[in-house]
């Protein structure tokens, strides 16, 4: 893989956290959104797709309001890094386990994307970016999550390490 590294002016390499969430802003639907701490704002993101390599899922416990939750990361290299969060016992979240498990090949990219359901619920739909089809998994609400995450961090590690070594690119 080749990276292009521009010089120059940029903002610095902080993830961008998109949080996954049915919701309405003046009267406009959104299914991802960002969060400005230091506004402490809300920013709905339009989009419903985000395409990039998928490299790594982690687990983290947060503290909202006083209650614990438990989330999924889902940390997706594109023009900038993403961390798409979720709550592990989402829709959002198991229905992109299901698909994600069956990905073999993580050095292609994926297009993650918000799909709205009834009322507050959210699922996903993951697709081969190149070929634009969707990855179709078989629901079952009683698997293994955290099996599945650490198969698929298995997958994850395994393409990370077999893409050791490969040249950049420079840009001036």
């Amino acid at each position: 893989m080749i990276t292009e590294i521009k010089l120059g002016l940029c903002n610095p390499p902080e993830p961008i956290y998109l949080y996954v969430k049915n919701g309405e802003l003046s009267g406009e639907s959104y299914l991802w959104y960002h969060y400005n701490i230091n506004n402490d704002k809300t920013i709905p993101v339009q989009q419903t797709g985000l395409t990039g390599y998928i490299s790594e899922l982690k687990l983290k416990t947060t503290e909202f309001r006083g209650n614990v939750n438990n989330k999924l990361d889902i940390v997706v290299r594109a023009d900038e890094i993403y961390i798409v969060r979720t709550g592990i016992e989402t829709n959002f979240a198991k229905t992109f386990l299901l698909a994600v498990s069956l990905v073999q090949d993580f050095s292609k990219p994926l297009i993650i994307a918000a799909t709205a359901g009834k009322e507050n619920v959210v699922f996903c739909n993951l697709y081969d970016a190149e070929t634009k089809t969707r990855i179709r998994f078989e629901w079952n609400r009683d698997a293994d999550w955290l099996a599945i995450i650490d198969s698929v961090q298995t997958k994850l590690q395994a393409s990370k390490n077999s893409h050791i070594g490969s040249p950049e690119t420079i840009l001036f």
